[in-house]
């Protein structure tokens, strides 16, 4: 079994799934559907799934070229994101199972970064696919839904158990890890994976994917609980004790960051 990252676009990853005994694969997000039919010819797999997260262009463009290419294919994605994945041929709800060859997935509704976003989370390969929900020390942006709700589809993923890998829809993680700094300064963990990100970063490596486990030491989406992350946010917006309003203050920080 296998996952590999096929970069799409300027920082946008897809991901083959593979299963080792049917040969059978999923690609997760595919944008550019050339990088990943190149990419399932080098692996010698075939490819029968696609699994979408959510319904934005980056994510999905390439849909259409693959079912084009590969007729045949399914392709999955949230029934709430209302027809708007292209070449969608088997709508899911939260809690659905979908299959790549043998291995099996749980789909995950995380709203709020779309209405419809979805998350697939593979037990037997300890991976979670977020899309551009938790992303390596950030979170998406609230563009179709508020900060309750994005906090409750964090909660789901934070739930996942602590060495689920975790592989996001971008590579944003030397940016998130500087913002995350300017509010938890003294965070060891945190100081030690940005120090960590900007050597992969500069031999031209990619940092995903982290685990849940990291994720619940250095990303300021999932410290709202954190002292020094609420003391920062106090000297900003003095006042702030609820976890939602003090998740909408970092989400507030980060966009004009």
């Amino acid at each position: 079994m296998a996952i590999i990252a096929v970069p799409q676009l300027s920082d946008n990853f897809a991901y083959l799934v593979i299963d080792d005994d049917s040969r059978e694969c999923g690609v997760v997000d595919c944008a550019e559907a050339a990088k990943v039919l190149e990419e399932v010819k080098r692996q010698r797999v075939n490819l029968t799934t696609v699994l979408s997260t959510h319904w934005h262009y980056d994510h999905v463009g390439g849909n259409k070229d693959l079912l084009a290419a590969m007729p045949g294919l399914k392709i999955y994605g949230a029934r709430a994101e209302n027809g708007r994945i292209p070449g969608l041929t088997n709508p899911i709800d939260d809690g659905d199972e979908v299959r790549v060859g043998n291995l099996r997935a749980r789909a995950i509704g995380i709203p709020a970064h779309t209405n419809g976003h979805v998350a697939y989370y593979f037990p037997t390969l300890r991976a979670v696919f977020s899309g551009d929900t938790l992303f390596i020390a950030g979170c998406g942006r609230l563009f179709e839904g508020g900060a309750a709700t994005m906090v409750q589809s964090l909660g789901k993923l934070a739930a996942l158990p602590d060495d689920t890998k975790v592989y996001c829809g971008h590579e944003y993680t030397v940016k998130n890890l500087e913002f995350a700094l300017t509010l938890e300064p003294h965070n060891r963990a945190l100081a030690d994976k940005y120090q960590w990100a900007v050597r992969q970063r500069g031999e031209g490596k990619w940092t995903v994917p982290s685990t849940i486990g990291e994720e619940k030491q250095f990303n300021p989406f999932l410290r709202t609980d954190s002292p020094e992350l609420r003391a920062s946010v106090a000297r900003i917006a003095p006042g702030l004790s609820d976890r939602v309003a003090i998740f909408a203050k970092v989400r507030e920080l980060k966009d004009h960051y």
